[in-house]
């Protein structure tokens, strides 16, 4: 497969107690993600055995825009600023697509 797109998996394991605020700031960060030009897709996931645990898996067309977006405004403050602060931990891995 020659592709150029990145794939990101963002784990975020949410404090006790805040889910409902980190969810209404995503909520934000995905509509603005999603208009970016370089993005293929912004999906917000959360856990079936754990609620405080919520998975992203977000495309881009290539690693500019990748680049673009975590230099976004909205990136910087909503998920960096407000976000990161109410997460016990966050896993980031970033994927090329291999195989169909």
């Amino acid at each position: 497969m020659s592709t150029n797109h990145i794939h990101v998996f963002a784990k975020w394991q949410v404090k006790k107690g805040q889910t409902g605020q980190v969810l209404a700031l995503l909520k934000q960060a995905a509509e603005a993600s999603r208009q970016e030009k370089g993005n293929l897709f912004y999906q917000v996931h959360q856990g079936t055995a754990d609620p405080d645990t919520i998975v992203l898996f977000e495309g881009y067309i290539d690693e500019s825009a990748l680049a673009e977006h975590r230099e976004s405004s909205h990136f910087q403050s909503i998920v960096v600023g407000q976000i990161v602060p109410l997460l016990d931990s966050r896993e980031v891995t970033i994927t090329k697509p291999i195989l169909d």
